[in-house]
């Protein structure tokens, strides 16, 4: 056992007790985060826009503060990216993460230097929970590739921009930077798939212990290693044995994955954004995420199906229950207040507080009342694979509203890597996982409002290709698992 292995092992241990103290107190935990920031943003523009000086309690801040998205918080921001001082935090920003807008173009996340130490942590502690919980630290002396965007900074009236996975690139501990792949020459390049190229033949030789990056373009990485050796990812990378992801559910590809590396490895999810790092995984076999009541963010929650009425109740983290499905608002030493960042999460457990992200908010089908959510489609199509050869690639789903003949329906847009043998049987037995899992769905069916699920068949490389023709290929880019209009099918239709 090396010294650095002894090392993680008794720093797990210490960052696990103090994870304890404040996962068992979390209402305690949560206020003492909102006292904090109120205190420190009452002299800002912000803060005094919104009377902070006179906020007390959470009930004088759902007064004085409404729930808002970037495009109401824009000007606000705006003024930041100006390099105004003293706007929504103290100061100015140490930088802002970069991330496709809607309606208003590119979006500026303010990242602080009360906010961005929460952001490496939180990796960091994901990995130390693994270590403590199964005694595994050996990955630590292997190489270990993280699969992001480029952490070439621009500059905007002297604050320094980026995507956030370019951003924390510039924190990597002193004692990860011999471990870390790829070089810096390599992770610098723009092109995803020249990037990709590049990042296999520097890897392939190497001794690979821990992998990461969003699923989708990890599996990229592992096929063309295997088209690159001709042998399974397991069997070039003899140590590798622990997989770190975020960004989208792991379960879909799951089947796919342990196909490409030929054997099963450990894996720890990840609920990072450029907003901030909500939660990780900290136990292998509890469904969920722990998530960081002690990390600079205050967090409430609106029932999903009450977000759209006139005044919804805001909940604080003593009032959750589990199963429900809750928007995700934050408050944060970024400057973000009462922010809905446009996530969806349910709680699995509330003791600790661990929760399961269940879509995005904009990410739905309701085109007739059925509100489809993400990790419904998502399960519907775990379990129609089960116990099967059936593996798929990639899929979304989007409603047909107005089929040339028959009732409506949804359509799902699927890439096999292997087909069912009867793709009207897999359709059906999609269809009933998704009767099963929400109700309003199964009355349009049994109503004769919706026909059953249609299942298109997508070409190979057909969701690589659409991403390249928006210029979404690669990085911390994700497709979305639903649609409630017909943009992405109708793109897809045509290739």
């Amino acid at each position: 056992m090396s010294i650095k292995t002894i090392a993680a092992k008794l720093f797990a241990k210490r960052i696990y007790n103090k994870t304890q103290k404040w996962a068992s107190k979390p209402v305690e935990t949560q206020q003492k985060v909102f006292e904090a920031l109120i205190k420190s943003a009452s002299e800002t523009e912000f803060g005094k826009d919104h009377n902070f000086s006179k906020i007390k309690t959470f009930d004088d801040f759902a007064l004085q503060v409404p729930v808002r998205d970037y495009e109401a918080l824009k000007p606000y921001v705006d003024r930041v990216v100006k390099g105004e001082e003293n706007i929504l935090w103290n100061g100015q920003p140490l930088y802002f993460a970069k991330t496709s807008g809607t309606t208003s173009g590119a979006k500026y996340i303010p990242l602080t230097k009360e906010s961005m130490p929460f952001h490496i942590q939180a990796a960091r502690n994901a990995i130390l929970s693994y270590i403590h919980e199964t005694g595994k630290a050996d990955f630590v002396d292997g190489k270990m590739i993280f699969l992001q965007g480029s952490p070439i900074l621009e500059e905007k009236n002297g604050i320094k921009l980026g995507r956030l996975s370019g951003i924390v690139a510039h924190y990597v501990p002193k004692y990860l930077q011999k471990n870390r792949m790829p070089s810096w020459e390599t992770n610098c390049i723009e092109d995803w798939e020249t990037k990709v190229k590049a990042i296999v033949e520097e890897t392939i030789n190497e001794n690979m212990s821990v992998i990461s990056g969003i699923p989708s373009w990890v599996q990229m990485y592992f096929e063309k290693l295997h088209q690159r050796s001709n042998k399974p990812v397991g069997e070039l990378f003899k140590n590798f044995h622990l997989f770190i992801y975020g960004g989208v559910n792991y379960e879909p590809y799951r089947a796919k994955f342990e196909n490409l590396i030929g054997r099963k490895v450990d894996s720890i999810e990840l609920f990072p954004a450029s907003e901030g790092f909500f939660a990780y995984q900290d136990l292998q076999n509890e469904k969920g995420m722990l998530l960081l009541l002690n990390s600079g963010i205050f967090y409430e929650f609106i029932k999903t199906d009450e977000f759209h009425s006139e005044n919804p109740k805001r909940y604080t983290i003593g009032e959750v229950e589990l199963a429900v499905n809750y928007v995700l608002i934050i408050s944060t030493n970024a400057g973000l207040w009462a922010y809905n960042i446009g996530d969806t999460v349910q709680f699995t457990s509330l003791k600790p507080y661990r929760i399961i992200v269940s879509g995005r908010i904009k990410h739905y089908i309701s085109a007739f009342g059925e509100h489809v959510i993400g990790s419904e489609v998502e399960s519907a199509l775990q379990l129609a694979m089960e116990n099967s050869k059936i593996s798929v690639n990639e899929f979304t789903v989007a409603p047909q509203i107005t089929p040339k003949e028959g009732l409506p329906y949804h359509e799902w847009f699927i890439e096999f890597e292997n087909e069912p043998e009867n793709l009207d049987d897999f359709a059906l037995q999609i269809d009933c996982e998704m009767r099963k899992q929400n109700a309003y769905y199964d009355d349009l069916i049994v109503g004769n409002v919706l026909r059953t699920v249609v299942i298109s068949k997508v070409i190979k490389n057909g969701f690589h290709n659409y991403m390249k023709s928006i210029g979404k290929l690669g990085g911390q880019n994700k497709l979305p698992r639903l649609s409630n209009d017909r943009k992405i099918a109708d793109l897809l239709k045509r290739e």
